[in-house]
């Protein structure tokens, strides 16, 4: 599982032609998933991410985590987190999961992110065509893979 996250100051997700989700200040997450994913790497990530400590303190550090400064999120699935450019100039996306299996993870996902933050997030829809407009406070962005947690 891959998560992109950005701090920032408002976003939104336009699905045709209407706002689906839009936040102030907090964080833009997109989410790549693969077949190898599972529950723990869900459990994991979600923690982690409403864990990170990015938002400035009173001093100019990033010390303060989300719960901190009451921020929301904004959750968006990218398969194409997961494409590879070895090979030609046409990205592959073999190792993005298919629907079926990405669905119910990406499900579980947005639940443990509710548990986690404490309180409802802002989505778009699962394989739509999103339009997704951001202002990246920062710019603050930090890439994090389940199966590399460093």
């Amino acid at each position: 599982m891959r998560a992109v996250i950005q701090r920032v100051s408002k976003a939104s997700v336009e699905i045709e032609g209407q706002i689906n989700g839009q936040i102030g200040q907090g964080f833009l997450v997109l989410l790549g998933i693969e077949d190898s994913d599972n529950l723990e790497d869900i459990q994991w990530l979600s923690k982690k991410i409403v864990q990170l400590r990015i938002f400035n303190d009173e001093a100019g550090l990033m010390n303060k985590s989300i719960h901190d400064i009451d921020g929301n999120i904004l959750l968006i699935s990218q398969f194409t987190l997961y494409g590879q450019t070895k090979k030609g100039n046409r990205p592959s996306f073999i190792r993005a999961s298919k629907p079926e299996i990405a669905i119910p993870l990406y499900d579980y996902f947005c639940h443990e992110m509710i548990k986690n933050l404490g309180k409802k997030i802002e989505t778009g829809i699962f394989g739509s065509d999103m339009k997704v407009a951001l202002i990246n406070d920062g710019p603050v962005t930090i890439i994090m893979d389940t199966k590399n947690k460093e």
